[in-house]
């Protein structure tokens, strides 16, 4: 799904009002994901982007240097409780407040489709080291389930956001040829925290109390056929891309 440059400001700023909703509800990622982006050695790391923490964590608990650039103040300080200790800083990826050549790996989680990606690819290479890496992922629910697939439906948007990003990345110049690899993961989640991963969306985020409520207690009947034991298992299929700078 497309949005021109308003929209996307809009959708993007509205993870502001539920950063809570996000930090409790949003998934993790695998490790091997995670080793597979960065690499095996410890490295310096700006995690663009950043969110509450949800990859910053796991490259901090693989060892790596982590710096974390997030621009909505309420997710970053989200982040800080997440993840303390770690360095993070308001900046956006238009505008990234980091020296040239400072960086090993620039990761980029479940973010790259709200960057405006001409600037953005060139501030990414601008504090990449020459052999540096991007690192794009993204946590896609498995909607081969049927009742992953209704619950997509009730979040408006369907969980394919990074497959068009490959050749955006080779038509910058700046990069050598995508590579791409898929994870399986799965997320467990209790009726409140399910309710609250489909708040945490941008399309539930930005709708009134009132249009909002309809919309949960759909998932609520959702939940109520399909949890075991007070929990569903939620599948994802865990997308990943990256690309040497040249």
């Amino acid at each position: 799904m497309a949005f021109d440059r308003e929209e996307r400001q809009q959708r993007a700023t509205s993870f502001g009002g539920v950063a809570g909703a996000y930090e409790r509800a949003r998934p993790g990622y695998p490790d091997a994901a995670v080793r597979w982006l960065t690499g095996e050695e410890p490295t310096d790391v700006v995690d663009l982007g950043a969110g509450t923490g949800k990859l910053t964590r796991s490259l901090v608990a693989l060892g790596h240097r982590v710096t974390a650039v997030e621009p909505l103040p309420e997710m970053l300080a989200e982040l800080r409780i997440a993840v303390p200790g770690v360095v993070a800083i308001a900046g956006s990826a238009e505008s990234i407040p980091l020296d040239d050549r400072s960086a090993d790996v620039v990761t980029c989680a479940q973010a790259f489709h709200w960057f405006d990606h001409g600037p953005a690819l060139a501030e990414i290479a601008r504090v990449l080291r020459r052999g540096g890496r991007l690192g794009l992922v993204w946590n896609t629910r498995d909607e081969r389930v049927p009742w992953v697939s209704e619950l997509s439906e009730l979040m408006v948007a369907r969980s394919k956001m990074g497959r068009r990003y490959p050749d955006m990345i080779d038509r910058s110049g700046l990069f050598g040829p995508v590579e791409a690899r898929d994870f399986d993961h799965v997320q467990e989640l209790g009726r409140e925290a399910l309710r609250e991963l489909v708040l945490s969306r941008s399309d539930c985020a930005i709708l009134p109390p009132d249009e909002r409520e309809p919309v949960l207690d759909r998932v609520d009947g959702i939940f109520d056929l399909h949890a075991s034991d007070g929990m569903v298992s939620l599948p994802y299929v865990t997308v990943c891309f990256r690309a040497t700078r040249f």
